[in-house]
């Protein structure tokens, strides 16, 4: 149970503007295979969806609060992504799982008052899409390797 919370947790963070790796975790614990790989794969999207939230709320709450704070870089990313999310709209939430750019994504589409159910089913959508492909890649490793 103890490991379900940690792949919790490490992909609840990942999803957030902080760096962190929830993809390692999981392949860890598929290859331990002391757990249904569905409810592995249901605990990773579960937490990383919710961080997205987290980065929806960020985005439209606290857009005012944070934008003097980042870094010229950051504040350069967040621009770019929102008029790339202005073009394609909702759509480009499809690449919410993108590392690098999926966060400041999900961050500037609640800046721009993306409704909160079509994010939901769209983020997880990527996010659950993204768990399956890795679960799916490590399991075929092990079963090539075996």
């Amino acid at each position: 149970m103890l490991e379900l919370g940690g792949l919790f947790a490490s992909a609840l963070l990942a999803a957030t503007l902080f760096p962190a790796q929830s993809e390692a975790v999981l392949a860890a614990l598929v290859l331990g295979a002391q757990h249904d790989l569905v409810m592995l794969w249901s605990v990773a999207t579960l937490g990383n969806v919710l961080g997205s939230v987290c980065n929806w709320c960020l985005g439209r709450y606290g857009m005012v609060w944070l934008r003097p704070r980042l870094s010229t870089a950051a504040q350069t990313r967040l621009m770019r992504l929102t008029a790339q999310y202005l073009r394609w709209g909702w759509v480009s939430l499809f690449a919410s799982w993108v590392p690098v750019i999926g966060d400041p994504l999900t961050c500037a589409a609640g800046a721009l008052r993306e409704p909160l159910w079509r994010f939901s089913v769209v983020v997880t959508m990527a996010k659950g899409g993204r768990y399956a492909l890795l679960i799916w890649a490590v399991t075929s490793v092990q079963v090539l390797v075996s």
